[in-house]
């Protein structure tokens, strides 16, 4: 068949999107900002728009940003139809999503949504009340700007605040608070410090890429909260002598050559290449602070309405992990994506 140019087909002409009737003022108020376009944020964005409220997110770093600084090889504890959201199916050909099929499904399910997100933007302060927030940015490059919003939901996670040691050596570069990928650590000695699901993940798969490991916990044992396919697994490796372990122990300080551990025998100074610091997150508690919201416990549990998510500062909406405070084990993309939903009806609600 013959090819012609598209301009000498008649009747052909360019694809636009039609402009939207009456399009707002580029400087005028959004009626929602949600901070932080994780799957939660995304999910809160999506139901608030779907009512028909103009909405922005603004994210310090990329889309799921939390999600894509998670281990290249990691498997999701849940089946892919609890990370849904949006009422968009998320199709896999395994029993266990992975991270890559997550991070690409959130893709899709922003783009389906035309949602207006601001990467690599950090919120440093809010200003304003209930009805009239200014949300005060800085972009990657550090130039300011701001935007403005008559409500705000703030859905920042807790994954980017990591637990510090608070040891001598902890700032060197060798050490590292977050895990990736097994491969630059073959042949090398590693010590990995935590007892949890992501120290004994991190522990295994270094060791099965050659890399010599040490597990250091300052329990008397890998946590029992392990996932049950896990546990077992890093268990007799340390049972095997495959992987060094030393519990009720923790480490000292680190140089650039060695750490050293306080463990139940004595002092102990181990060779030493790298060092994973695995030992939990917490959320920005200063950030919703400094906008007014109160805590309560030892849990520090931000104060909210438990219909309609609203803090005890009218106008700011909390979603996902940030409602539970510490107690970080409680809320995951399966629970948290529903919190959008509950904000949507308080935010329509007459």
């Amino acid at each position: 068949m013959a090819e012609y140019p598209l301009d000498s087909v008649p009747d052909a002409k360019p694809l636009t999107m039609p402009a939207p009737a009456q399009a707002p003022h580029p400087d005028s108020p959004f009626d929602v900002l949600v901070i932080g376009a994780g799957p939660t944020g995304l999910s809160c964005a999506i139901e608030a728009q779907r009512t028909g409220l103009r909405t922005v997110l603004v994210d310090k770093g990329c889309v799921c940003n939390s999600l894509y600084h998670y281990p290249s090889h990691m498997t999701f504890f849940t089946t892919s139809e609890l990370l849904e959201i949006g009422e968009i199916p998320f199709p896999s050909p395994n029993a266990k999503p992975g991270r890559n099929e997550a991070l690409e499904y959130y893709r899709h399910v922003a783009a389906h949504y035309k949602l207006d997100i601001r990467q690599y933007h950090r919120v440093e302060r809010v200003s304003g009340a209930d009805g009239s927030f200014t949300a005060h940015l800085v972009d990657r490059f550090g130039r300011p700007c701001a935007l403005r919003s008559r409500k705000l939901i703030v859905s920042t996670g807790y994954y980017d605040l990591p637990n510090y040691l608070g040891i001598p050596g902890e700032d060197l570069s060798k050490v590292h608070h977050y895990y990736d990928d097994p491969h630059p650590y073959y042949g090398t000695d590693v010590l990995v410090i935590g007892g949890k699901n992501s120290a004994a993940i991190a522990a295994l798969e270094l060791w099965r890429h050659g890399a010599r490991v040490t597990l250091v916990h300052r329990g008397p044992d890998i946590h029992r909260h392990v996932k049950y396919w896990i546990k077992p697994d890093i268990e007799n490796r340390i049972k095997n002598g495959e992987i060094r372990a030393f519990f009720n122990s923790r480490v000292l300080h680190i140089t650039p050559d060695d750490v050293t551990l306080e463990t139940p025998a004595g002092r102990e100074t181990l060779p030493n290449h790298f060092v994973f610091a695995l030992t939990g997150y917490r959320p920005d508690f200063s950030f919703l602070e400094s906008m007014g919201v109160r805590f309560e416990g030892p849990d520090r549990l931000p104060v909210c309405n438990p219909e309609t998510l609203e803090s005890n500062v009218p106008g700011i909406f909390l979603a996902g992990v940030i409602v539970a405070g510490s107690r970080t084990n409680e809320i995951f993309i399966e629970n948290g994506r529903f919190h959008g939903k509950q904000i949507a009806r308080a935010l329509t609600s007459p």
